[in-house]
């Protein structure tokens, strides 16, 4: 069953007495159509467009351990999978299939992690605006199997993201007893990178 969290609200990640132990966010977009000028006579053609998710891990001191993006398909202790880096999109409209996935193992998580933030990047700097669809959504399961959708965004349908090319997506935090919370955030920032959206997830989403 769906969740659907709203931006801002929490769940814990456990279900019936039970750590939930796999979470992914998958990605999906489309290119960007070009309008046709001089009255339609030269005709527009399509824009690759290059979405980046990425996934930073934090210590207690709010410092950043490591990021699992395309620069880093894989985390330190194997926790955290990056499917590869899709330079494009869908080309041919929605087919209704992630482009990129990133898949988290909770349990083999490093210890030392107590703070873990999904966001993305247009990496052209493409606004979110102009891209025909661009949909976010934070799952338990695989990239095989979808079992409970936590959050999901659309990034070119909701006006806040006009003007836009960085967001955050989520964010996962440690509890005492070492379970985690999810929490959904959809914000937009101003960054231009992912350097730049981790410096501002240091000073503004970190607990």
């Amino acid at each position: 069953m769906a969740i659907n969290l709203n931006k801002g609200s929490k769940i814990s990640l456990e279900k019936e007495g039970k750590r939930l132990e796999e979470v992914c966010i998958g990605l999906n977009w489309g290119v960007i159509k070009k309008k046709s000028s001089f009255f339609g006579l030269i005709g527009g053609g399509k824009e690759d467009v290059d979405l980046d998710g990425s996934v930073s891990l934090f210590n207690d001191n709010k410092k950043v351990v490591e990021t699992v993006s395309y620069r880093k398909l894989k985390s330190s202790d194997g926790a955290i999978v990056h499917s590869g880096d899709d330079r494009s999109g869908d080309s041919a409209g929605d087919d209704g299939k992630d482009n990129e996935v990133i898949q988290i193992n909770l349990p083999r998580i490093n210890a030392g992690i107590t703070q873990i933030v999904f966001f993305l990047n247009s990496f052209k700097g493409q606004d979110f605006a102009d891209i025909p669809y661009s949909k976010i959504r934070i799952f338990e399961g695989n990239k095989n199997e979808v079992k409970s959708v936590f959050a999901t965004f659309n990034l070119s349908a909701e006006p806040s993201f006009a003007g836009s090319v960085s967001m955050i997506m989520g964010k996962l935090t440690k509890k005492p007893n070492g379970n985690w919370d999810f929490t959904a955030i959809g914000e937009a920032v101003k960054a231009a990178n992912i350097d730049e959206t981790i410096k501002v997830i240091q000073q503004n989403y970190l607990s």
